[in-house]
């Protein structure tokens, strides 16, 4: 099987915990979806937040949507001058049997504007 690394992130209008866990749902929902994938696929998450998000960790979204299984890390992005705001970023490392360049990358919301030459 081979293991390939999906990116994804999407921006929050405001930090509240509620808003997180609704935006985290929906990316890693959505990068499930873009690549036919199922969540026996999951391998791990890593998932992201811009300094500016502290209501609470992704990965509890994530567990909360029925991922407890599946390794997850939460970590905070360097603290870059003029970055993008309340952005939470993930990197999924799965089963997908794929060449690299069909990987369907996924960035939503403001977030869009971190890769246009990923995003959908």
């Amino acid at each position: 099987m081979t293991v390939r690394a999906i990116r994804g992130a999407t921006q929050l209008d405001v930090d509240g915990r509620e808003h997180l866990f609704e935006r985290t749902t929906e990316l890693v929902k959505e990068v499930l979806r873009a690549n036919d994938l199922d969540t026996e696929a999951l391998i791990s998450i890593i998932f992201t937040c811009t300094p500016d998000l502290v209501s609470d960790f992704p990965a509890a979204a994530a567990r909360e949507m029925g991922l407890g299984d599946v390794p997850l890390m939460c970590a905070t992005e360097i603290a870059v001058p003029h970055a993008l705001p309340r952005v939470v970023r993930l990197m999924a490392h799965v089963n997908l049997e794929v060449p690299r360049r069909d990987v369907q990358h996924v960035y939503l919301h403001g977030a869009t504007t971190l890769r246009k030459d990923l995003a959908q």
